[in-house]
């Protein structure tokens, strides 16, 4: 019962973290802001009756002059929430239109966006607040000086962080941040992907091939709902599995699509299955979206969807293009230089306990390149571009992503049958030096046929 506890707990806190959006902040700042008017209104009440006194200093003139300022700023404050408002959805559009609607929760995730709305929410109630409690009748009066203090302070610090804001919106929107970004991002999400938990061990790379044929006789349990994989809790799995003494074979990887009622896992030996199904169902998440967390196809794939939009014909922005070329390089690279993103984990006891399919390098590599070919034909500095990223990456990937990088640089080469003259020698002289990077061949001279007329 405490194992299974221990499982809820992780799985919900998994969900907390891949769940975005721009209420929650402001809520809370919303909240904050009535709490702190209960504490301002303490040494105010306590100034009305005198208990201590506050500094003529400190005052704000009379309750007319108090009334006037507090609905200035309230038009003030409102006014500004409501442009914030529209710029985020501005942003949201264009961001929609030039990155892709897949890159929206970047700036959904954004934390400055959802900390400007919520230092407006919050000093607008604070505002609302102090103007109910300030009054004056023929029974009695209250002037909370403390608290319009604060509503002035609160006021100008939510004006200086909207030009904090404004200059974070006018940087992310620009393409090289935003491609530097989610290069960053998918960096750190793989070196979090080797982490070993508290119940994970290390061991050998196993056999696929065993493993695959021990799932047949195990018990499988089916997708309770369509949907990517979004994110398998490693370390829970893996002490389930090591209490139950079974083997958890994942037959989908993050990222992946996956129909409902088909094979999600097979629970080795059959005898494990009750034991391992409530980690199953807590352990793997399913989502509608995919999610950059462990799924590093994702990182790439986002990089090169940005790179296809600006070289579709309604953009046609080849800078953007040799700019996703240069930072996709970039992404191989420092993904190369990490341990290999492994699909086995074992326990402390150096047993296997859960395995899936690992993404390969050179599936990466094609990803990276692949797309972007296809829809640069027509541009050769993009495809120049790419020969360049080979010949630079050639000797700094693995010798199985050597391959690929070969692959990649004569499908250019032969995609660009129609460039002029000019432009492909250009090319030929680029997929030249690609080459001989890759065969270690001293560089070839060709010779092309005079146009013809």
């Amino acid at each position: 019962m405490q194992f299974l506890t221990m499982i809820r707990s992780r799985a919900a806190a998994f969900r907390s973290a891949r769940d975005i959006n721009l209420w929650r902040v402001p809520l809370q700042l919303s909240l904050g802001a009535v709490l702190l008017f209960a504490i301002t209104l303490i040494p105010d009440t306590l100034d009305k009756f005198g208990v201590i006194h506050i500094p003529s200093w400190l005052t704000m003139g009379s309750i007319d002059d108090a009334r006037a300022i507090l609905s200035a700023m309230m038009g003030a404050v409102a006014t500004v929430l409501a442009l914030i408002f529209s710029v985020a959805l501005l942003v949201l559009s264009m961001v929609s239109t030039l990155f892709g609607p897949r890159l929206l929760y970047r700036f959904l995730q954004n934390w400055v966006s959802q900390f400007t709305i919520g230092l407006f929410m919050a000093t607008f109630v604070y505002i609302c607040l102090v103007f109910l409690v300030t009054h004056q009748n023929s029974a009695s009066t209250f002037l909370p000086q403390i608290s319009l203090i604060t509503s002035w302070v609160l006021v100008v610090l939510s004006f200086g962080f909207l030009v904090y804001y404004t200059h974070r919106v006018a940087k992310s929107i620009q393409n090289p941040d935003m491609i530097g970004a989610i290069v960053d991002d998918l960096s750190i999400a793989a070196a979090g992907a080797h982490l070993l938990g508290p119940h994970e061990g290390t061991a050998n790379q196993p056999d696929e091939e065993s493993i695959l044929r021990r799932a047949e006789t195990g018990t499988k349990v089916l997708c309770p709902k369509s949907g990517y994989l979004q994110q398998v809790d490693h370390d829970t799995l893996v002490e389930a599995a090591r209490t139950a003494n079974g083997l958890i074979v994942l037959r989908f990887r993050p990222g992946q699509y996956m129909l409902r009622g088909e094979p999600l896992a097979a629970l080795v030996p059959a005898e494990t299955a009750a034991k391992l199904k409530a980690a199953i169902d807590l352990g793997v998440e399913i989502g509608r979206h995919r999610t950059l967390t462990q799924d590093s196809e994702f990182g790439i794939a986002q990089v090169v969807e940005i790179a296809i939009r600006a070289l579709s014909p309604a953009v046609n922005d080849t800078f953007t293009g040799v700019a996703c070329v240069d930072w996709l390089a970039d992404a191989l690279l420092r993904l190369a230089e990490r341990p290999s993103l492994r699909g086995y984990w074992y326990d402390r006891d150096h047993r296997l306990r859960v395995w899936m399919p690992s993404v390969k390098l050179e599936r990466l590599a094609k990803l990276a390149f692949d797309q972007i070919r296809q829809a640069a034909v027509g541009t050769p500095a993009v495809l120049i571009h790419q020969l360049d990223a080979i010949r630079r990456l050639a000797n700094r990937l693995p010798d199985p992503c050597r391959q690929v990088l070969s692959d990649q640089a004569n499908a250019i080469r032969e995609s660009a049958t129609a460039l002029v003259r000019l432009d492909r020698n250009d090319l030929d002289a680029a997929w030249n030096l690609a080459h001989a990077a890759l065969e270690h061949l001293p560089l070839r001279q060709h010779s092309y046929p005079a146009p013809v007329g």
